[in-house]
């Protein structure tokens, strides 16, 4: 097997026999550690906050510096697109193992949502109308329902 790197923690993902899935984190000694079940909820909603902050700045940092050149906002929003990424998949990775897909797409929007809002407002100085509250108020009502009737589809999958 391929050497593993000696982090104190190597983010590999296992699943614990007759328990169902739980996420784990690789230890220096190479055994893997359960993670706490409030840490395994939690962290991927923490990172999915994170890679959406850099998403969000990615696709809007540029609406306030328009004399830029087009070439280097693309290159600059590429770059800050990079760590979304990563943080992106590290969180559907760690998330899947207590989150459907489904439950993890619909956390993400609502944290874009709100993201984007505080984005809209800090940065570039600009409110949500009322109507435009009320359509984000009704995607985060849809993903309400993702988790209240993901009932039998998330027991069928092992969750």
């Amino acid at each position: 097997p391929a050497a593993r790197p000696p982090a104190a923690f190597a983010g590999e993902i296992g699943r614990r026999r007759g328990a169902g899935r739980a996420l784990r984190l690789t230890s220096r000694s190479g055994k893997p550690d359960p993670m706490p079940p409030f840490l395994a909820r939690v962290l991927p909603i923490a990172l999915l906050i994170c890679s959406n902050v850099f998403m969000t700045t990615a696709w809007y940092w540029h609406l306030k510096a328009k004399d830029r050149p087009l070439w280097l906002v693309i290159g600059l929003s590429w770059a800050i697109a990079f760590f979304e990424y990563c943080l992106a998949v590290l969180a559907n990775r760690w998330g899947s193992d207590v989150y459907s897909a489904a439950e993890l797409k619909a956390i993400q929007e609502v944290i874009t949502l709100v993201v984007f809002a505080g984005f809209s407002f800090l940065y570039l100085g600009q409110k949500l109308s009322l109507m435009q509250g009320v359509g984000f108020a009704l995607i985060a009502a849809g993903a309400f329902l993702v988790f209240h009737g993901a009932g039998p589809v998330a027991a069928a999958a092992g969750h």
